[in-house]
């Protein structure tokens, strides 16, 4: 089985800002387990495991979205649940684009046995992963909460292969569906 997912890649100044953002966000007390700025994206759509099989006829299904080239910035710091916080994330403002995406990416995945979600999509960059709160997180979300950490443009999504190792995920690009 090969663990997938779609997604969109970030311009090198905002994996730059999310590293600074990073490190401020370690000197707090909670236990956090930080992404690896080098492989910072916009996840549209998680997969998870299929058979290798699948792989090229999920390639070719993407291959048939169309959608324009976009501009995305990252602003802001936040998190999924400020009282209880499990990921801390950056938000992606878009003017909906990703979200018209996310939902194109669904209609093709779902002859493939790919459940559409049941909550809402909300664009967003994963910075860490909050394994043991501490309250010296909040004052740091607090001075984050209006951060530009910068722009980019999406011009293509790609569909990523993740392998899991104990030092953390490991990417690979498996296909790429460029704009029109």
């Amino acid at each position: 089985m090969v663990r997938i997912f779609i997604a969109i890649d970030l311009p090198s100044p905002i994996r730059e800002r999310i590293r600074e953002c990073q490190e401020a966000l370690s000197a707090t007390e909670a236990k956090l387990t930080l992404v690896n700025a080098e492989s910072a994206h916009i996840t549209l759509k998680f997969i998870g495991e299929v058979d290798p099989s699948q792989l090229d006829p999920i390639g070719s299904a993407l291959c048939t979205i169309r959608f324009p080239a976009f501009d995305f910035e990252v602003r802001g710091i936040g998190a999924n649940n400020l009282r209880s916080p499990r990921v801390v994330w950056g938000n992606v403002k878009d003017g909906g684009e990703c979200a018209r995406l996310h939902r194109q990416i669904e209609e093709v995945l779902v002859p493939f046995g790919v459940p559409k979600e049941n909550r809402a999509f909300t664009p967003h960059v994963t910075l860490a992963r909050v394994r043991r709160p501490h309250p010296s997180l909040l004052p740091a979300l607090r001075h984050f909460a209006e951060e530009y950490l910068g722009k980019g443009e999406a011009c293509c999504i790609r569909l990523k292969k993740s392998t899991l190792l104990p030092s953390g995920p490991r990417y690979e690009d498996l296909f790429e569906v460029m704009s029109v």
